[in-house]
């Protein structure tokens, strides 16, 4: 594969910091420049921001425009959404304006559900730690620009991982659920294919519930930021609440807020868009 160049003129609506920093993705990383590179698929590409121009450039399995608008959901109109959301109140404006440049990635559905059972409960550099290392003992290695990249391993590049190698990686307790999930997938018991043409969503996140090491939030995750692109879910983590709390419900103590209380307001706040409204919200909350 050659090396391609994409540049995107007057694009609004899209942040690097924003995109990448929000707790979407864990594979885009910021280089000194304050461009960022990333590996998504069977593609290494970095990214820069120069005023209203983005420039796309790297090793790309296709064209690279065409991998680009899918992948960052280019076809999108986020001004329209943004400006749907600014309507509902002042602290839902003040969070689009804060987070403006955000966007929701088309990630693979397979490597948003691994990836998310690696999140339970840890923290952003070990995640990426875990997924690296994954990615570098399983997967394909990438050369670019004289450097070593790795694609997320397929499932059936873990095929023969056993629970003893994932915890070798250090993915602690999750180990198993990695494991069996790896083996649920592979064996169709959940099949990824009709997860993308069933239309219904909660029966989407009923079957993702099936699956190992996913529960409620990570659920919510995969439905949200993979190729699945389910903007009627809304996941709830301590920020989430946190911000839905002070905001709307002003529980004096924010531990006992349930998370139907708060799907339920964001039902009735958001509609269709609660996905989008989520991530202002949060990257707002976490952020500022």
């Amino acid at each position: 594969m050659e090396e391609q160049k994409y540049v995107l003129e007057n694009q609004d609506s899209f942040e690097l910091k924003h995109i990448f920093d929000c707790g979407q993705c864990f594979r885009w990383n910021e280089e000194t420049d304050g461009s960022y590179t990333g590996v998504f698929g069977k593609n290494v590409l970095n990214v820069q921001k120069q005023c209203k121009k983005i420039i796309f450039k790297g090793i790309v399995d296709g064209n690279i425009e065409e991998i680009v608008t899918d992948y960052f959901d280019l076809n999108r109109n986020y001004l329209e959404i943004k400006e749907q959301l600014s309507k509902i109140d002042e602290n839902v404006s003040s969070s689009v304006k804060y987070g403006e440049g955000i966007r929701i990635l088309n990630q693979d559905l397979w490597e948003t559900i691994i990836s998310f059972i690696i999140s339970a409960n840890n923290n952003i550099p070990r995640i990426k730690g875990i997924i690296e290392r994954l990615s570098e003992k399983y997967g394909q290695e990438i050369e670019w620009n004289g450097k070593k990249y790795y694609t997320f391993p397929t499932r059936q590049e873990l095929e023969n991982v056993t629970v003893q190698d994932f915890r070798n990686l250090g993915a602690g307790f999750r180990d198993v659920r990695l494991y069996e999930t790896t083996h649920m997938i592979l064996d169709k018991k959940v099949d990824l294919d009709k997860l993308h043409h069933e239309k219904d969503t909660e029966i989407v996140r009923e079957e993702l519930l099936t699956l190992s090491g996913v529960g409620p939030k990570v659920a919510d995750c995969i439905l949200l930021f993979s190729t699945l692109k389910r903007f009627d879910v809304f996941p709830i983590d301590v920020w989430v609440r946190r911000v839905m709390n002070e905001l709307y419900i002003k529980n004096p103590d924010e531990k006992k807020v349930n998370k139907k209380e708060i799907e339920k307001i964001a039902l009735e706040k958001f509609g269709s868009l609660e996905g989008l409204a989520q991530q202002y919200l949060f990257y707002w909350k976490r952020e500022a």
